[in-house]
């Protein structure tokens, strides 16, 4: 069903590509949009590697939530911020696509306990984490990718 990599010689392991996705704060989540077009937006996420899935937030209405909901079907694409050997203009860099469906997280208190494993992926101050789930975290849905198919690889821009 999910095609494998051309350039198999720049394929990540899949340990590789869950370190990324751990340690990247950003990436971009594609959906099916209105009339069918797609729709990428950038988004903060969470890996929980107790479960496997990758947890987002988001206000309870708007484009990405109409589309979520009637195509539960995406993809997240997140890439590392890469590097540049000394005197070279090429940017290396190593990215991760996933594709996988979308589960809502219903349950109140797995929501706060994900925000707050989000939120310590920008910050370390947990006052200020527990202030923000009590201000914002009834106005806040969560939703899971469920990932069916993870691939990554290692590019040079050159």
């Amino acid at each position: 069903m999910f095609r494998e990599l051309t350039r198999s010689k720049q394929r990540l392991s899949g340990e590789e590509c869950i370190r990324i996705l751990k340690s990247e704060k950003r990436g971009v989540l594609s959906v099916i949009g209105d009339d069918g077009y797609p729709y990428g937006m950038p988004m903060n996420h969470f890996y929980n590697a107790k479960d496997g899935k990758i947890y987002f937030h988001s206000g309870k209405s708007g484009h990405k939530i109409d589309a979520l909901r009637r195509c539960g079907k995406v993809s997240f694409c997140v890439y590392d911020e890469g590097y540049r050997n000394e005197g070279e203009w090429a940017l290396h860099l190593k990215s991760v696509i996933v594709f996988g469906k979308v589960e809502f997280i219903d349950d109140r208190d797995k929501v706060y306990e994900i925000a707050a494993a989000l939120s310590r992926k920008f910050t370390d101050d947990e006052e200020y984490i527990s202030n923000e789930i009590k201000r914002s975290g009834p106005g806040t849905i969560m939703f899971a990718i469920v990932p069916e198919h993870i691939s990554g690889k290692s590019v040079c821009e050159s």
